[in-house]
């Protein structure tokens, strides 16, 4: 079945009433290891005038081929464009929601770095939840909207430009670490990647608060005790 194609209904809507959208949506969530990134994209009047790319959708549903043409034709035709980052580390130190704030405020600094401004700025923020104003250090109008990175063609521009930096960095962690075969999985539970947790521990770049791979609960232990037990013996 053919992926509808995001519109820009929504941005326009709300720019009629504010000066600019800032579209943020998160990759690498749900991975064992790597940092989780969100990407954000500039959306201002005059962008919502011109026309969608061509095959812009969801990263989900972009071949990891075609990706990288789309992430550059997408960051041509917004505003501005920028990834915020969080560390493994800060996932296991404060949590996978807080640090998905902290990524999401990194990214919306990134674009501030570019000369945005972000007051009189709404943020459109794929999900239901909005993780970002408890962190980000000035106060941000914050629209969450279920589905967003399917539906709205701004944040579909910030998910394909982050998945694939995202992308492009565990490619390059991989090559420290073969072994778990980054390079295919980015990260995420693949067999492959469970087996090769199993026989040879966790990398610095494992999230050591849930990348077990036999155990079903995420959150079982204290993070010190488990990075410490896992980099130290085989599983």
């Amino acid at each position: 079945m053919t992926a509808v194609a995001p519109k820009l209904t929504l941005e326009r809507r709300l720019l009629s009433e504010c000066d600019l959208v800032i579209s943020l949506d998160e990759v690498g969530r749900g991975a064992l290891a790597g940092p989780v990134a969100v990407g954000a994209a500039v959306m201002d009047a005059a962008g919502s005038r011109r026309r969608v790319p061509e095959g812009l959708r969801d990263s989900k549903l972009v071949t990891e081929k075609r990706r990288p043409d789309v992430a550059a034709r997408a960051a041509a035709w917004v505003q501005a464009s920028g990834v915020g980052w969080a560390s493994a580390a800060e996932v296991d130190e404060v949590g996978i929601m807080r640090a998905l704030g902290l990524a999401a405020s990194r990214a919306v600094q990134s674009v501030v770095d570019q000369g945005v401004a972000v007051a009189g700025a709404v943020v459109i923020l794929d999900g239901n939840h909005d993780y970002v104003s408890a962190v980000h250090p000035v106060a941000l109008q914050v629209r969450p909207v279920i589905k967003a990175d399917r539906d709205c063609a701004s944040v579909s521009a910030a998910s394909v430009i982050a998945k694939v930096a995202r992308d492009t960095y565990m490619a390059e962690l991989h090559e420290g670490h073969p072994a778990y075969q980054w390079n295919r999985n980015k990260g995420y539970a693949s067999l492959e990647h469970r087996d090769a947790i199993r026989s040879l521990g966790l990398s610095p770049h494992h999230r050591a608060s849930w990348a077990i791979a036999d155990v079903p609960t995420l959150f079982w232990a204290s993070v010190p005790s488990v990075r410490a037990a896992l980099t130290s013996r085989r599983l």
